[in-house]
C-alpha cells in the first residue's frame, strides 16, 4: 500500500501537467478574486461601492476568498487532475504493466486515491497562501487591518476547501474508470461543471419547483451552499446558500464515497483495455 502511494505521489509531482493546472488555478483565483475587483475599486465613482469591495478582499474573509471558486472554475481544474491520474493509464496502456509487478487493483486505485487526496489538499492550501499574500498587500497599500481569521476557521475553511476539491477530484476519477480514457472524460466532466449544473441552477430551478429541491442533492449546488457558509460572495458562479453549511457537507462527503467505491468496483470487475 504505501509503495503503490510513494509511487503515484512521485507520478502527480513528475507529470508537468497538474503544475501547469495549479498555475492556471492561482493564476485564475488571484485575478477574480483580488486583481479585478481591487481595480474596480480603485474605479469606484461613490465610496459606498467601493466601501463594500474593499472589504471583501481584505484577509478577515480569507476563507470565503479562498474557497469561492471550487464550486465551479476550481472545481473544473481538481476534475481534470483526477481525470489525468487515472484515465492516462489507459491512454498510455500502462494499467496491465502496473498490475503486473504484484499488486491488486484495489492495492493500486487506493494509492492513487490517497496521492489525490495528497494533490487536492495541496491545491487547496495553495489557493489560501496565495490569497494571503494577495489580501496582504491590498490591505497595506489601503491602510487596513491585517488580521487574519482565527486558527480554527482557518481549519474548518481549509477542511471544506479539501472536502470539496476532493469530491471532483473523485468525480474525475470515477469518469476516467466508467470512460477508459482522458478526452472524453475531461469533456463530460467539464460540460456537467461549467454548463448543465449552472443551467439547472440559473434556469431551470426557478421555473419547475421539483428541480428546484432536486438539486439540494446535486454535489455541485452543495459545493456552493458549502461555499456561502464559509463567507464566500453569492454572487459568484456557484455560490447559493440553497441549504446549510452541515447539510452540504455530509452530500459532499456521500459523494465522493460513493465516486471512489463505484470507480473501485468498476476497476476490479472489468477488462481493463
Amino acid at each position: 500500500m504505501w509503495g503503490d502511494f510513494s509511487a503515484e505521489v512521485i507520478k502527480l509531482v513528475k507529470r508537468p501537467a497538474n503544475w501547469l493546472l495549479l498555475a492556471v488555478a492561482m493564476v485564475l483565483g488571484l485575478l477574480f478574486t483580488y486583481v479585478v475587483p481591487y481595480a474596480g475599486f480603485k474605479g469606484a465613482t461613490t465610496n459606498a461601492t467601493g466601501g463594500r469591495g474593499l472589504a471583501a478582499m481584505l484577509p478577515a474573509n480569507l476563507v470565503g476568498n479562498s474557497v469561492a471558486g471550487l464550486p465551479v472554475f476550481m472545481g473544473a481544474i481538481m476534475v481534470i487532475v483526477g481525470v489525468l491520474a487515472v484515465g492516462g493509464e489507459y491512454g498510455w496502456n500502462t494499467w496491465k504493466t502496473v498490475l503486473t509487478q504484484g499488486p491488486s487493483r484495489l492495492a493500486v486505485f487506493a494509492g492513487k486515491v490517497g496521492a489525490l487526496a495528497v494533490a487536492a489538499l495541496s491545491f487547496v492550501v495553495a489557493f489560501f497562501a496565495v490569497g494571503v499574500a494577495a489580501s496582504m498587500v491590498i490591505a497595506s497599500l489601503e491602510d487596513q487591518s491585517l488580521a487574519l481569521p482565527s486558527a480554527g476557521d482557518l481549519l474548518v475553511g481549509v477542511g471544506a476547501g479539501w472536502l470539496m476539491a476532493g469530491c471532483w477530484t473523485a468525480f474525475g476519477v470515477l469518469l476516467a474508470v466508467l470512460l477508459r480514457g482522458v478526452a472524453l472524460a475531461v469533456g463530460l466532466g467539464l460540460v456537467w461543471l461549467l454548463a448543465v449544473q449552472n443551467l439547472i441552477t440559473l434556469l431551470a430551478a426557478p421555473l419547475l419547483p421539483w428541480v428546484a429541491q432536486a438539486q439540494k442533492g446535486l454535489p455541485g449546488p452543495n459545493a456552493g451552499a458549502l461555499a456561502a457558509a464559509l463567507g464566500s460572495a453569492t454572487d459568484t458562479p456557484g455560490v447559493e446558500a440553497i441549504v446549510g453549511g452541515a447539510q452540504a457537507a455530509l452530500v459532499l462527503a456521500v459523494y465522493l464515497v460513493g465516486f471512489l467505491a463505484v470507480g473501485a468496483a468498476l476497476l476490479r470487475r472489468r477488462d481493463i483495455l
